[in-house]
Order: structure tokens, then sequence, then C-alpha cells
């Protein structure tokens, strides 16, 4: 097992401070990069595609290249050394009916409800089965973005889930009572952060043994290291290991049974995914992210037989599947779940002839079974006739999209097959075979049938940004003196102008958060404020002023992992009194203020108590002066917090202090239907080193942090206190 988190010994820790596709001109002796192979026909090179892309003819060449790129596939496999026993594993074969996937986070308010500190699977997975029809596979994210706030590292984050590792394996069990596999992140990056003491294979496959989760996610990995996959066989327990990015060794193509796939070009000829053709057991799930329509993403799919990342919470920003896409999935998803086999055929075969032009299909069969999947990729509905199909007395065919069968007409040993397709729009047959029963047929028509009423064009296509609330913070009782140990902030005129640091997310409709006055989410906010006086602490709550307050009321969290992780026997340590009390979650330090009569602030109300009225960029003035603030570390353990009154030089115009770069300060708090996030000011001394995946610092007043939140359990952290406010007479 990996070394438990355990607060740093404060007294003797010694801190050092301190376009992928590859055109169609290249030879397949020359592929050995990239995510997709060469398509038939003849396109003009990039930047000028979309100039004679009319005159692509796949049909004239696809012979050829199916020929041509077989011989390279044969060769291929031999250059790496080729074997599919990992392929051939029982205990990994679910890898290759893994069609729908998603990346979830662990703050998404249907995986975990806080009001009731329960995990909710049930209610996550039946929103997806009414949206898009389910998944076959989850990956559970509990690091990224938040990991670096403090030194708790990847393992230690597992641990200080709800309810412990016990709480996630809980999680993990109810995904699988509900046939939905688990995978757990790794991330080769994390070395900044507390030291785990073993390496990052073994402490993942303890966490997976300790779960029994049934893959690893490699984030950010070219391929996940053998030794992620040997140590978990090791421990008795057999994973797919699954990574984020492009395999860039394909010998590793012989462990990795499956991959996501990335952004695919979405030219007039759909490409072919490179591992899948290697081995068509492969089962990529292609992945866009940030992709708002998904109709290229899905037709891509369907023509190689792949999978799909439905992945719409990232990062806290909800960028939802939208009708007509979440209906094309459950409408992929069904087929591939009723013939599984026929999906991973070894005898794949893409660029079929097809009648018209635009329309591209693939063939898969297996023992008496052959499924087309076909795609228009016109933006105009194609009928009639599509495909002839190689025909033998006493088979059957079905229009599987639509669940009807057909009668083809056959023409000199050619059944011609007719199908309506939709504008960017599918289609699918089956062929059977005299003898071949398939299980479960009659129910499958009937249910496809009933889905094809409805066409999929008539789904709604629009996307919009989720919208946000912020919460509510009830007005204290008014007071025309400052209490003791606080600051009058006078009435004014203030421009409250900031911005997120998130790391990703770009300036989309979305990102960050959406205060009343906006009609969306958006990172950069400006607001021209008449500010009422208010009275705020001169200082953070120390850990003398939370001593006192449990004392008087004998609080106690009902999730008190973490609570006051600090203190040692329910008091803060020797030396300690002065210094700013962390590890107090978001309700903790409401509960605080309720019991001295205040409140938490509003953010604004922070940056102008910290930046006066004349936009400064630091409570001193435009210029950074590390004489101000707390010294920085940069070590793997965090250092204590210097005392709340250490840096009276750093104080604002108004005389408020310890505003920045010691710990970081809860503010308000922003609701969505799937996200809970606070804003954090101020920022903290802890700068963990070796990746910029770490939460981003924002000591500057125009900048603040966005900070997902889940439960107590996960929020709290040994850089993040809170000061309160109480309004002025």
């Amino acid at each position: 097992m990996t070394t438990p988190y355990t607060t740093p010994d404060y007294d003797n820790e010694a801190a050092d401070h301190g376009r992928e596709a590859i055109t169609t001109e290249y030879k397949f002796s020359h592929v050995t990069t990239g995510r997709y192979l060469p398509t038939p026909g003849k396109a003009p090179a990039w930047p000028f595609a979309d100039i004679g892309s009319w005159m692509i003819d796949a049909n004239a060449s696809a012979a050829d290249w199916l020929t041509e790129l077989k011989d390279w596939r044969r060769e291929h496999l031999v250059r790496i050394g080729y074997t599919d026993a990992n392929y051939r594993r029982p205990e990994l074969q679910w890898a290759q009916r893994n069609f729908v996937h998603a990346q979830m986070m662990v703050e998404d308010r249907y995986f975990f409800d806080v009001d009731t500190a329960q995990y909710t699977v049930d209610r996550y997975l039946d929103d997806l089965v009414a949206r898009f029809g389910g998944l076959d596979s989850v990956l559970i994210w509990y690091i990224y973005p938040n990991i670096g706030i403090d030194d708790r590292n990847q393992f230690d984050l597992a641990h200080t889930l709800p309810g412990g590792i016990e709480g996630l394996k809980a999680a993990v069990q109810a995904f699988q009572k509900r046939g939905v596999r688990v995978f757990l992140p790794a991330k080769p990056w994390d070395h900044g952060t507390r030291d785990p003491g073993v390496t990052h294979w073994d402490g993942m496959a303890a966490i997976i043994k300790a779960t029994g989760a049934d893959g690893i996610n490699g984030d950010t990995f070219n391929g996940v290291p053998r030794a992620f996959f040997d140590a978990c066989d090791a421990n008795g327990n057999p994973v797919v290991v699954q990574p984020e990015s492009t395999i860039s060794s394909e010998e590793q193509l012989i462990w990795n049974v499956q991959s996501w796939g990335k952004k695919a070009p979405d030219g007039p000829v759909p490409p072919v995914s490179k591992w899948k053709w290697l081995e068509p057991r492969h089962m990529v799930n292609y992945e866009n992210r940030w992709g708002r329509n998904r109709n290229h993403d899905l037709q891509y799919c369907f023509f190689n037989g792949i999978g799909y990342n439905a992945w719409e919470n990232i990062w806290g920003i909800w960028n939802a599947f939208t009708p007509r896409d979440g209906e094309t999935l459950r409408r992929i998803a069904a087929i591939y779940r009723q013939f599984p086999q026929l999906v991973v055929s070894l005898d794949w075969e893409p660029y079929q002839v097809c009648f018209q032009g635009g329309i591209f299909a693939s063939k898969f069969p297996v023992g008496g079974l052959t499924l087309h999947t076909l795609v228009n990729r016109n933006e105009y509905p194609v009928d009639g006739e599509q495909i002839g199909l190689a025909h033998v007395e006493g088979t059957r065919y079905y229009d599987v999209w639509h669940g009807v069968e057909l009668s083809p007409v056959v023409r000199d040993g050619v059944a011609v097959i007719e199908l309506p397709m939709e504008a960017r729009g599918f289609g699918a047959v089956l062929s059977v075979q005299p003898g071949v029963v398939v299980d479960g047929f009659d129910a499958f028509m009937a249910a496809a049938a009933t889905r094809a009423r409805q066409p999929l064009n008539s789904y709604s296509g629009a996307w919009k940004a989720a919208p946000q609330q912020l919460r509510e913070i009830p007005p204290t009782a008014a007071q025309a003196v400052a209490p003791d140990g606080m600051v009058s902030i006078p009435a004014g005129e203030f421009v409250f102008a900031v911005g997120g640091v998130e790391i990703e997310g770009f300036n989309w409709a979305g990102q960050d958060v959406q205060f009343p006055w906006e009609d969306c989410p958006r990172r950069h906010h400006r607001r021209r404020m008449q500010m009422a006086a208010f009275h705020i602490d001169r200082h953070p709550i120390t850990n003398a002023q939370f001593k006192a307050f449990i004392d008087a009321t004998g609080y106690h969290p009902a999730d008190d992992i973490n609570f006051l992780a600090h203190w040692v026997d329910g008091a803060p340590r020797a030396g300690w009194d002065n210094k700013p009390v962390t590890w107090v979650s978001l309700e903790d330090a409401r509960a605080y203020a309720a019991w001295a009569g205040k409140r938490l602030p509003h953010e604004w109300e922070w940056q102008y108590a910290a930046q006066g009225s004349d936009g400064r960029l630091y409570p001193w003035g435009n210029d950074w002066d590390p004489a101000r603030v707390p010294r920085v570390n940069r070590g793997r353990r965090i250092l204590p917090p210097d005392d709340v009154d250490a840096h009276p030089d750093g104080a604002s115009p108004f005389g408020v202090e310890d505003l920045v770069g010691n710990v970081w300060q809860w503010t308000d708090e922003f609701v969505d239907d799937h996200t809970r996030a606070a804003i954090l000011r101020g920022g903290s001394s802890y700068q963990p080193q070796t990746s910029h995946w770490y939460f981003p610092q924002a000591y500057r007043l125009d900048q603040h942090g966005k900070y997902l939140l889940m439960a107590p359990a996960k929020d709290r952290s040994g850089m993040l206190g809170f000061r309160c406010v109480v309004d002025a007479a």
C-alpha cells in the first residue's frame, strides 16, 4: 500500500524553499506514427482540402488500398513482435465490449450528494441511460484540477474521498453492480507533492487492490507503461490499462488493450483508426471533450467500429450532449451491444464500395453474420440504393438502424440495398446467412423501430452553457462600529474586475463562474459597483479563535476526515495560536462565522477590502514585493503558515493584512446542476514543482482560483483558511 497521508512534521520538516492525420501521398511502409491511416482516393493537400474535394473517388482505389493496407499491417505486426495473448485473456476481454465510456468528476452532484453524504451512483447512471443509453465503463476522476492546493499526492486524494478508501470502494462496487466497469486515474507528472514512498505503479496497484477497480487510465500517458499492468497482475488484480493519449510505441499495443482516441480530421472521407486497424479487438474510446457538435465524432466511431468517451463534466465545466448527439450515441450503442462480436471482427474492412457520393461503409463479418455500418457525410439526405452485397442464397437482410427487414433486389449475385439516410446521418445493415440465430433479435428490432420513429434531425442540436447560481450569503446583524479585530471598509464606487486562472477551458461560455449580473459563466468579469460599507477581519481567523469556537459549541462535523488535521490532541500545536486556521471546509468556516455573528465575504467585498478603488494589482501597490508576504515553499511538504500579523507591510489601503501569499481564503460558492465550486482568493505560499498541472496560484488582485467542491473530507486543505465580514449599519 502507499503510505497514507499524514500531516507534515512541521517541527522537523526539511523543505526546499526556494494535424496528425497522414495524407494520401505517403506509402504505408512509412506510416509509423500518428493515430489515423491514409484514406483511399485523391484529395488536395491541406490547406486546400476544401478545393476539389468533390473529385475524391474512394471507390476507384478502395480495393488496391485495402490490399496494400493489409500487407502493411502484416509486416508491421512482425516489426513490433506482436502477440495477441492479452486480447485472448478472458479477464480482459470486457474491454472489447467497452463501447461507451465516460470520465466522471467526483465533484459531479449526480454522483455524490453532499447534503446526505451519500454516493448516488444510481442517480448518475439513470441520467445517462435516459439521455444517451448509459455506460459500459466510467473513469472516476478525483485528482486534477484541485491537486497541488496542498501537498496531498494522487494516492492521498483517493483516501480523502468521503468515507475514505472504503467509500471509494463502495462507489466502485455500485457501478459494477450496474454492469459498469471502473477505471481509476494515474498521474505520471505528480512529483511535486508528498513523496508516496512507493513507485507510481505499485501505488496504483495498491489502490486497485483496495477498491476492486477494473482498470487504470493513464492521464497524459502515450501508452501506459507495462510496469502498471504487471504490478496489478502481481497483486492478483488484472486490469485494463487505458492511455489518454496516442500510443507512441507500437509495442505498447500488446498490453494496452484499450486506449482513448483524440479528435480525428473532419474531411470528406472519414479516416481509419490506426490502432483499431492493427488490432481490431483494441477498443478505442474516441474523446473530444470540448466538442459541442459531436456528429463527426460519432460518424468516425461508427465507421471504425470503435467506442466513445461520453465526457461532459470537464473540470467542472458542463459540456452536455445535445439531444441529437445523445440520441445518436444511444442508437449506435444499441447496435454495438447487440452485436459485440461483430464490432471487433478480425476481418473488418473499411471503405466498402458505395453507390452514392458522400456515403461510406465498413464491413464487420463473423460466423454467418455481417454488419455493415454506413455514414452520410453530406449535409443533405441520401435515399435509395446505397450498397451492393455479395448474395448467398437464403441470406436475410435487416436495416438494424430503423428496425425493419429488407427485401433487396438481387442482380447478378449482388443484393442491392436501399436505405434512407438523413443528412449527416447513419445506417446499418445486418446480413444473416441461413441457419444463423441471433439471440434477442426480435426485441432488439422492435426497440430499433421504436427509436427510428423520430428522425435524428428532429432532435435539437443546439448547445447552451449551463447556468450557474451564486449561493446566497444571508446578511448579519448590522453594526455601526467595527467589532474587535475587524476593519471598517467605507461605502464607495468600485470597479470589480477579475478573471479565473483555470489551466484549461479557453475563454468559452461555461468557463469559470457566472455572477448574478451575467448571462452565462465566463472567465473574465468586470462590473462597476456601488459598495455598501462593511467590516472585515483584519487577519484570517486563527487557530486560537477557532479553538474558542469549538470550546464554546462542541462543534464537530459529521464528515471529519482531515478536520483540523494540523492540530494535535484536539488543540493547536504549541506556537501556532496566531497562525491562520486551515484544514477547515467551507461548511466548517460557515459554522464558525454563524457562531461569531459574522459571515463569509462575497468575492467583490474581499477584493474591495484588498484593493481599494485604484485597481492596484497587490494590496500594497502594482509591483510584486516578496518581502511583504511569506516565503515561497517549493518543497514536497507544506510548511506552517506564517503568523497572521507577520507582514504588516503587506496591508491593503484600508489596513487589512495577510491577504496574499500565506493561505488561500474561502469566499463565494457557485452552483449549477452538476457542479459546486468555491472562489478562493489570495493564493498561498505553497508552490509544488515539476508540473504545470498543479492548482495555479492567484496572487494578483485581478485573479481568482476556482476550487471544485465535493464534500468536506476532500475539500479541506492545509493551505486554505478564511476571514469573516459583518454588515455595517
